[in-house]
């Protein structure tokens, strides 16, 4: 918990303070008071500034000459990008080619350099450390990384205190899941502020290897072959180090369809007045179908990123 604690000192004035957002007819409709911290209106979009920042910052200035090396499908890549560039350090990112479009704009707009590989085909993390051994550059992993961990927290740690400030509590806690930095982050924080609070990861299906993970007692890989629409969170496995945080710390996993995540699309947008990308609203997915008992709790949940190109928006929110 120290670790997230000097994160959010490190990321202080640098990362926006997201807020927590409700609405009173979304209550209503679930039979709970859910509260929503709204990390799409963070700093690129996305939490993922947050431990970028946190891990870039800490590299010794007799390092960073080389720059960095992050591998992403856009969120990660856009936080490193735009941490390397508040830092004046050069930044190469390693992206699958079908990567959303706004997530390569907005990457390449932040100053990096871009690398595309084949996810179906090519190994990213071979793809990565190869770049940097060439350029003699500092790899910033996407999760399985301590100072990572602890920036993402940082969102946890934030939403108790914000929560504790409208005089409640969370009786459940719900984020999305990848390769398991945010909600790792989030538990540890919880673990110290909030320790009643039940925390479950939410994956889409077919990438729900840390909910299978938790159930096993052993890292379970995905399927290759599986696919989804959720691309902020397609991991092949859990990484070792957020892994281990989460199977001691975590309640349990859901899972939620791609038609679920656009269907909590929608519902952001209407009650909230948010754009939320599908791997960002997951978390609200699993709440919208049930998959948590909600009568009488305080739920909070979060809205991990905003990303998303227009097309995908916009069937997004014509499915309704």
């Amino acid at each position: 918990m120290g670790d997230v604690r000097s994160a959010a000192l490190r990321i202080e004035g640098k990362a926006c303070k997201t807020p927590v957002l409700e609405s009173s007819l979304l209550n209503k409709r679930l039979g709970c008071r859910l509260l929503v911290k709204a990390e799409s209106l963070q700093r690129t979009g996305s939490f993922k500034f947050r431990g970028a920042y946190n891990c870039i910052s800490r590299i010794p200035e007799d390092r960073r000459k080389g720059g960095v090396v992050a591998y992403s499908s856009g969120n990660h890549a856009q936080g490193v990008a735009a941490a390397s560039q508040l830092l004046g350090m050069p930044a190469l990112i390693v992206m699958p080619e079908d990567a959303p479009a706004i997530k390569i704009a907005n990457t390449l707009a932040y100053g990096a350099e871009i690398v595309f590989y084949d996810r179906l085909n090519e190994n990213r993390e071979e793809i990565g450390e190869k770049l940097v051994q060439q350029r003699d550059a500092t790899l910033v992993r996407p999760y399985d990384d301590g100072m990572i961990i602890a920036g993402q927290g940082t969102v946890g740690l934030e939403m108790v205190q914000q929560v504790q400030e409208m005089d409640t509590g969370m009786d459940v806690f719900l984020a999305p899941c990848g390769g398991g930095g945010l909600i790792s982050g989030c538990a540890l924080a919880l673990e110290s502020e909030s320790p009643d609070t039940e925390i479950y990861s939410v994956e889409p299906q077919g990438f729900d290897d840390t909910a299978r993970s938790l159930q096993a007692g052993d890292r379970l890989s995905n399927d290759p072959s599986s696919r989804s629409i959720c691309d902020a969170l397609l991991t092949p496995v859990p990484g070792e180090i957020t892994f281990s945080i989460n199977a001691r710390l975590l309640k349990g996993g859901l899972s939620v369809s791609d038609e679920m995540a656009f269907e909590a699309m929608r519902i952001a947008f209407e009650y909230l007045k948010l754009v939320v990308e599908p791997g960002g609203a997951v978390a609200l997915a699993a709440v919208l179908s049930g998959q948590i008992h909600t009568n009488d709790k305080t739920i909070g949940i979060v809205l991990s990123g905003g990303n998303v190109d227009q097309d995908v928006y916009i069937k997004a929110l014509g499915e309704a």
